[in-house]
């Protein structure tokens, strides 16, 4: 994804999380507020006072709700990472077609970078500001989220479902074309969610070759 800046004023701010009762989850809103100011100034020209002073927290206080700034930007590519990996798994899981199986897959990850633009800004353009070990575990998730999709595709062709050069090569197209989404999507568009998410899906089958089976729907 471009490493340029999103427009602060080009999405709305995450609402303000609360507990339980309808108090502030002051933890929440540090992470929410943290989330915003990455996706608008970028990791390193954010401070923690700012992000104290977004989320209604003064001074030295934002450090009883986390321990710093780069644990929030690592907790925001762990949320992210775990719930790519659980919907992609949950797609997978939804029956045995391959191409059914591709398109649910390709869905998720589309809808995914459609409602959550800030998250899959921030993820992609921010790695390099991981320090370690939350690098290398943020990038073999990311490893393991494509893998899956790779042997996928790889499966369909074996079953002469799919005809594609390259299985990697389609399995980066596909991932690349859903994570462009999140720079151009708006829900207010000319775009529903839904239309999105199914033309993408569309779109994967075609990437990957498909071929349709007799009796097939898809």
């Amino acid at each position: 994804m471009e490493s340029r800046k999103m427009d602060d004023q080009a999405r709305p701010h995450t609402p303000a999380p609360t507990a339980a009762g309808g108090r502030p989850d002051r933890g929440e809103q540090v992470r929410a507020a943290a989330l915003d100011l990455f996706a608008a100034r970028g990791y390193q020209l954010t401070t923690m006072d700012e992000i104290g002073e977004r989320a209604g927290i003064r001074g030295p206080s934002v450090y009883k709700h986390v321990r710093s700034k780069q644990d929030l930007l690592a907790g925001i590519m762990l949320r992210t990472m775990t719930a790519l990996l659980e919907d992609q798994q949950v797609a997978l899981d939804g029956g045995t077609d391959v191409g059914s199986r591709l398109r649910r897959a390709a869905e998720a990850h589309v809808r995914y970078h459609a409602r959550h633009a800030a998250e899959a800004f921030v993820g992609n353009r921010e790695i390099n500001s991981l320090d370690e070990p939350h690098r290398s575990d943020i990038l073999d998730r990311r490893a393991t989220y494509e893998r899956r999709l790779r042997q996928l595709i790889t499966d369909g062709v074996d079953l002469g479902r799919f005809r594609v050069p390259s299985a990697r090569l389609a399995s980066y197209a596909i991932l690349d074309m859903g994570i462009g989404v999140a720079m151009w999507f708006r829900p207010d568009g000319e775009f529903t969610e839904d239309e999105v998410v199914r033309q993408y899906g569309e779109m994967a089958l075609r990437i990957a070759g498909h071929h349709h089976q007799a009796g097939s729907h898809i």
